[in-house]
């Protein structure tokens, strides 16, 4: 089989269990090159999130990847408050060592702007983990860096099934929603990840233990995060992996269905700020809207099984 080079990853995020489980995945998969970590505040503030970017880059041994700290806020409106669905730390209160080294001194769309200019157009690609705030900062003020980007893999919005904050709205996409209307219709490359998709892709109990037997560093961690999804809950036989179906779907595209849709996104006031609407006035959009579970979730267990 021909070598096939590493593809230059920016990973925007909010950690965040799913989005540590994310970042694990990547750090895990040679097909990536991770040039930095931006962080963006989500159901956590920034410093939170960024410290915790830090901390999984500390406990990887990957002191080479800088974090840059990005918005702490939303664009235009106020910020949601913090919801700690995942703890006050984030991350489930999974230990961590404290990182190796502190954040650039750079903004994340400052240095975004710099790193995409620096490199050849189309050859970095960035996943998108959290609000889009970030991204959308660095559209409004560097368009001609953004242009450069290859494609942003985002985890964002809800299509046909209900949403997680309102009826029509998921997360990422509420969090931020003039952000989410700006990068869904800037014409750049964008494939969105929904809650449709992320959760047909489920840990069981049974998988947690089976990543904790393999006895390697990675995929006992992500057992430990995966874990503290169940001791938050009651009754539960699974929990959805989302922002992970982010680098599934980069590492096998074949395992995903995608529909190409015209999307708007709500940036009114209400419960459905950041809801997605399908009509002919929309952006064209690539959206996943299926994938096989149980495919993506052997491949994410092979992949941290293999460092």
């Amino acid at each position: 089989m021909p070598h096939v080079k590493p593809r230059h990853i920016v990973i925007d995020t909010d950690p965040g269990i799913d989005d540590a489980i994310g970042i694990l995945l990547a750090l895990a998969a040679p097909a990536f090159t991770i040039a930095g970590i931006t962080t963006v505040a989500g159901n956590i503030g920034i410093d939170t999130t960024t410290r915790n970017a830090g901390r999984l880059l500390a406990f990887a041994g990957r002191h080479d990847i800088p974090v840059f700290m990005g918005a702490a806020a939303p664009l235009s409106r106020p910020g949601p408050e913090p919801l700690n669905l995942h703890g006050k730390d984030g991350i489930g209160g999974v230990a961590l060592p404290a990182p190796a080294r502190p954040p650039e001194s750079r903004s994340a769309a400052e240095w975004l702007a710099e790193f995409l200019l620096g490199e050849p157009a189309g050859s970095v690609d960035v996943f998108a983990l959290g609000p889009l705030t970030n991204i959308a900062r660095l559209i409004l003020d560097n368009p001609e860096a953004a242009k450069r980007i290859g494609k942003i893999i985002a985890m964002g919005g809800v299509i046909y099934e209900a949403g997680n904050v309102g009826p029509h709205s998921e997360f990422n996409l509420w969090a931020d929603p003039e952000a989410a209307d700006v990068v869904v219709s800037s014409g750049l490359p964008l494939v969105l990840v929904p809650l449709d998709v992320t959760r047909q892709v489920r840990a069981t109990r049974e998988f947690t233990e089976a990543l904790s037997a393999s006895g390697k560093a990675l995929a006992s961690m992500v057992a430990e995060l995966i874990a503290s999804y169940f001791e938050t809950s009651t009754h539960r036989e699974s929990r959805p992996l989302h922002d992970p179906c982010v680098m599934l779907f980069a590492l096998a595209p074949e395992l995903f269905r995608l529909e190409d849709l015209r999307l708007s996104v709500g940036t009114g006031p209400t419960e459905d700020a950041g809801a997605l609407t399908i009509g002919e006035s929309g952006a064209l959009v690539q959206v996943a809207t299926g994938v096989d579970g149980p495919a993506a979730l052997d491949l994410l267990a092979r992949t941290l099984a293999s460092v």
